[in-house]
């Protein structure tokens, strides 16, 4: 591969600092693979650095012309490196490249800070006992870290959540400018009328999203999260799988739905959309003697939206397991992997009261704030309890494991719609010659649904058909034309009775 650089600029120390670079002669692999760890663990976050083989040092600068590498050995030496990138903990993969220089090659090996340190790397190389250890830079030289520093090192580490890590795997080409733009239109952001005069790089800068040196700048993961068009390009298996069990696990029947990918906030949305359109239910009832009729739902919206929002928020992204919604005759199972922090016991989420000493996603969550998708500080759980309280539910079942390799919520469905099948679209029943007038097919299948559920109201008929609450106004409308029905109640959830 290319190093991203002008390496003439590399090799004279005008676009890097010296103390991130580090000249060899030629191949020690010991001594090159010290030098590479510590690098990758970038102890004062300058960037990583650059390991030159070839040439030789004088007062910060590459003195010319470089001796070269022999070039029957440059194969050798690449294949060599792949076995040995295995034995730095955990796995790093510097990027190498050959290039001219002065008429003979050169081998320049490129090491970002890593997304996974600290790391280490045994001390002898090719010892048969091998013994590890961390390594850092400090003032342009390569040393094992002290006591005190393996242990800040370790600190620094643990202080930046994966979603705010770099990720050396993408480039800023991957951000969407659109979806960026979209973003601060959305937010309101004064960033939105920097838009189409500033680099999106420049706008990523500000947003404190991007990370590396400046000759080659890295999107950190929330922003891949947020602002690319396929997320799981980097985050594989981050979907929302949905499938439906209409008449119960046991049954070997069910239907997957298309699953929901793309940006985090996209997911969220047409999952939220199609729990609307397919799957939530409002019932009223008079009551008599008293003139606001009882109105309850299936489930609640603002509880499903909390735990939708939740499991995008709070899954792990290094784990290789989509969010997985349930749907069942009686019940709702949504499941994230990578459980609640071992720091927050079960029975906080039973009593309502979570509150976490940190958070997987942190950058993740102030964005979902500004979009208005979550409000943070712990209150998702309480939100659901009251929501469900309120519409008369039975109390959410959360479920975790003592390895807290997942997190479930259960909703179990209102007793007042308890035992009703959830039925796919293609198999409700159809009466073609229902009408002499043609309406629709929309229509001729909302005159069965009346006929068989009298009082079934405008986000039933949606939720059963598949379609949004003003498609079925339309045909609503079709059917009043020619009097085949009447109005009880207010537009949007009132009762329509066959006349």
């Amino acid at each position: 591969m290319s190093i991203p650089i002008n390496i003439n600029n590399l090799l004279s120390g005008k676009t890097i600092e010296s103390e991130r670079i580090e000249f060899k002669k030629g191949w020690n692999p010991g001594a090159v693979y010290r030098t590479i760890c510590a690098f990758a663990n970038d102890f004062s976050n300058i960037g990583g650095g650059y390991v030159i083989l070839g040439a030789e040092e004088a007062n910060g600068m590459a003195v010319r012309p470089v001796i070269g590498i022999d070039e029957n050995k440059i194969d050798s030496i690449q294949k060599e490196m792949i076995n040995l990138n295995n034995l730095i903990n955990p796995v790093y993969n510097a990027k190498l490249g050959v290039e001219e220089m002065d008429g003979k090659k050169i081998l320049v090996i490129w090491v970002p800070g890593g997304p996974n340190r600290p790391y280490e790397v045994p001390e002898e190389i090719k010892a048969k006992e091998k013994k590890y250890a961390y390594y850092i830079r400090r003032y342009g030289s390569t040393v094992k870290a002290s006591k005190e520093e393996r242990e800040e090192l370790i600190s620094l580490a643990n202080q930046v959540p994966f979603d705010d890590r770099p990720n050396i795997q993408a480039s800023v080409n991957d951000i969407s400018y659109v979806l960026l733009k979209e973003h601060l239109r959305q937010t309101g952001s004064r960033l939105s009328g920097s838009m189409d005069h500033a680099p999106i790089s420049d706008l990523l800068e500000q947003m404190e999203l991007l990370s590396g040196p400046p000759e080659q700048l890295y999107p950190r993961n929330v922003a891949l999260m947020l602002f690319s068009d396929k997320p799981e390009k980097y985050f594989p298996c981050s979907r929302v799988e949905v499938v439906l069990f209409p008449k119960g696990e046991s049954d070997p029947e069910f239907e997957e739905i298309p699953p929901f990918s793309g940006p985090v906030q996209q997911m969220i949305a047409n999952t939220l959309n199609y729990f609307k359109t397919n799957v939530i239910k409002e019932r009223i009832r008079k009551v008599k003697g008293q003139a606001e009729a009882i109105r309850t739902w299936n489930y609640p919206y603002e509880a499903l939206e909390e735990a939708v929002v939740n499991a995008l928020y709070h899954r792990d992204y290094q784990v290789r397991e989509p969010v997985e919604i349930r749907i069942y005759p009686n019940s709702i199972t949504i499941i994230n992997y990578g459980g609640p922090d071992r720091s927050i016991k079960l029975e906080a989420f039973k009593k309502g009261v979570v509150k976490p000493r940190r958070y997987r996603n942190r950058r993740l969550g102030d964005f979902l704030k500004e979009l208005d998708l979550t409000e943070g500080k712990a209150t998702g759980i309480p939100m659901i309890r009251k929501t469900l309280l309120e519409n008369g539910s039975p109390e959410p079942v959360f479920t975790t494991d003592d390895e807290r390799s997942f997190f479930e919520v259960q909703f179990l469905v209102h007793p007042d719609f308890e035992g009703n099948e959830v039925l796919p679209i293609d198999e409700l029943p159809i009466i073609e010659k229902l009408d002499p007038i043609e309406l629709g097919k929309n229509a001729k299948i909302i005159l069965q649904l009346m006929a068989e559920n009298p009082e079934i109201t405008i986000a039933d008929l949606a939720g059963k058909i598949g379609v949004s609450t003003r498609a079925i106004d339309k045909n609503i409308a079709k059917l009043k034309s020619v009097n085949k029905i009447e109005r009880i109640g207010t537009k949007h959830s009132g009762i329509w009775k066959i006349k």
